[in-house]
């Protein structure tokens, strides 16, 4: 999948700055796809040039003037042509952590405990980052409301597979410290 489609994604939402997008980018498609800023303003300027986007200039008094992207009808058109496309394989995990943890037995176990550690609370935190997210979509609903009831549920399914993937992390992280504290203490 390439970035131009999670930024077209990002973008149904509504018209938005690079900066907007690049903040929140962690609020809409972070939990299935990652860019830094200057890949999402480079992806910007390709896509305009390629007639899927337009933006207009807001001038701002005390601060350099910003462009407002949005979704022309050719980006309409390629989102379209792109959720038709048969879906590519799922993604293979290359996880610089796990391959520590395959090898923890002859390795630095103090080492991959903390790496491991470090993982289960950046999880822990991202979901609650998407707990949040997840509060203010629903806005006193409940989630069968919103699901029925909401123009676009799309965001919505998105987050909450981020929020079964964090929480799989999390087990996993949790069971594998315990694990790893077990056998030290049997091993000594």
């Amino acid at each position: 999948m390439a970035l131009r489609n999670a930024v077209m994604a990002a973008l149904l939402e509504g018209e938005a700055s690079g900066y907007d997008l690049a903040k929140g980018f962690d609020a809409s498609v972070a939990n299935f796809w990652m860019a830094t800023p200057q890949q999402l303003y480079r992806e910007l300027e390709r896509m305009e040039a390629a007639g899927l986007i337009s933006a207009r200039v807001v001038l701002q008094e005390k601060r350099p003037n910003k462009r407002l992207f949005s979704l022309t009808e050719a980006g309409l058109a390629a989102i379209h042509a792109y959720t038709a496309e048969h879906p590519s394989k799922p993604t293979t995990i290359r996880d610089e952590l796990m391959v520590k943890v395959q090898s923890v037995d002859a390795g630095d176990v103090g080492a991959v405990r903390a790496g491991i550690a470090e993982r289960l609370d950046w999880a822990r935190a991202k979901l609650a980052r998407y707990e949040r997210v997840q509060a203010r979509i629903l806005d006193g609903r409940t989630e069968e409301q919103h699901l029925a009831e909401a123009e676009r549920i799309g965001p919505y399914l998105t987050l909450l597979r981020g929020m079964a993937f964090e929480r799989e992390n999390i087990r996993w992280s949790e069971a594998a410290l315990k694990a790893l504290s077990a056998r030290t203490a049997f091993h000594g």
